[in-house]
């Protein structure tokens, strides 16, 4: 569990557009020292996306990422939005100001404010565009952050033996001593449940499981704080499933580490996480601890995901009834437009005033 509620990853408004696609949406969230925070969704909501943004694989669009409390990643399409925005409704301001009532004098006098206001604002914004590319560029690499990949054939260099394939990030960091480099990667390859033996070989006389764990390994042998593992169970066996989350499992107690931990399975997610995070076409449409979330689903989308999950019992496989999602039905943003907010303490929910009363008195009445 969390150790003291101490928060090691903040992100807050991260947008990741590519074009017009917004993969990511003014997604925020944090993540506690300790913790494994569930990121769940179906293919293509944008959980990858949000973890690689994370990690700097993507220079993000808008938004920021702390790390430890030091802005590691920030966006500055927002500050620029914003200075096109402020000069717009400048401009407006001014032509009424021209076409309204009084004298030559007190219309300058006015015109002259709006101009001062609006140099001091963007100025303001400038200034911040100006230190988001310094803290982006300061933080270029952040070690402290390692990734699991989703498949483990096509991260892995097929070229290089399991032992440089481990000892990558080492290299990379300046290490030189090859004998304790070797020792290195003989003591995480069995802290992983493999042996000193398939240091030699290469990643395609491996099975998938044995691959995802050497993938476990490169991530764990440069001692991070936070692993972000993306799917790192969807291409496995079952069996093997079971096997990969308890090793994660174990070494997150024994180092001492945060996981960020992307799914589309809920039954996963609930077993591994202590909150879990629902995303849908971009955006975070609910936040929750896990037993939270499967007690009281709030938003549509999280329970036609829960509603999706088999159980092996006939006779209740017999009842279930799938639940569809239909945005267009479910909600009517045309007035009232939906935000983050607070349900319950630590239940959040991306709703409108009249869901969020309506979501308030459904938890009441239990």
């Amino acid at each position: 569990m969390a150790e003291q509620d101490e928060v090691i990853l903040r992100v807050e408004h991260l947008c990741q557009y590519f074009k017009d696609n917004k993969a990511v949406d003014d997604v925020s969230f944090d993540i506690k020292k300790g913790e494994v925070f569930g990121l769940v969704g179906e293919s293509g909501c944008g959980k990858t996306t949000t973890g690689r943004s994370i990690i700097k694989l993507y220079d993000i669009t808008s938004g920021s990422v702390y790390f430890k409390g030091e802005r590691i990643a920030a966006g500055t399409k927002s500050y620029k939005d914003n200075i096109q925005t402020a000069k717009a409704n400048s401009r407006r301001e001014i032509a009424a100001i021209e076409g309204g009532e009084g004298s030559l004098e007190e219309k300058k006098k006015k015109i002259e404010e709006k101009k001062k206001e609006l140099e001091e604002y963007i100025a303001a914004q400038r200034k911040e565009i100006k230190s988001a590319k310094a803290d982006h560029k300061r933080h270029k690499t952040v070690t402290d952050i390692q990734m699991i990949f989703q498949d483990p054939i096509a991260s892995l260099d097929p070229r290089m033996t399991v032992q440089q394939i481990i000892a990558e990030g080492l290299v990379i960091q300046g290490k030189k001593n090859r004998a304790e480099i070797v020792e290195k990667v003989y003591n995480v390859l069995e802290l992983v449940g493999l042996v000193r033996e398939h240091a030699g070989r290469y990643p395609h006389e491996f099975s998938g499981g044995q691959r995802q764990r050497i993938g476990v390994a490169r991530a764990v042998i440069m001692e991070p704080e936070l692993i972000i593992a993306d799917e790192p169970v969807s291409a496995l066996d079952v069996s093997i499933q079971a096997q990969v989350i308890n090793l994660l499992d174990d070494l997150r107690h024994q180092m001492g580490l945060t996981i960020l931990f992307i799914a589309h399975d809920l039954s996963v997610v609930k077993y591994f996480s202590d909150r879990i995070g629902v995303m849908y076409y971009g955006k975070m449409v609910e936040l929750a601890t896990s037993d939270e979330l499967f007690k009281h689903p709030l938003h549509p989308y999280t329970r036609s995901l829960l509603s999706a999950i088999p159980l092996p019992d006939p006779e209740y496989e017999k009842q279930r009834r799938r639940i569809t999602y239909e945005p267009l039905k479910e909600h009517d943003y045309s007035t009232d437009k939906p935000a983050f907010r607070e349900v319950l303490p630590g239940h959040f929910v991306h709703c409108n005033q009249a869901e969020f009363e309506r979501y308030k008195k459904q938890v009441e009445e239990g």
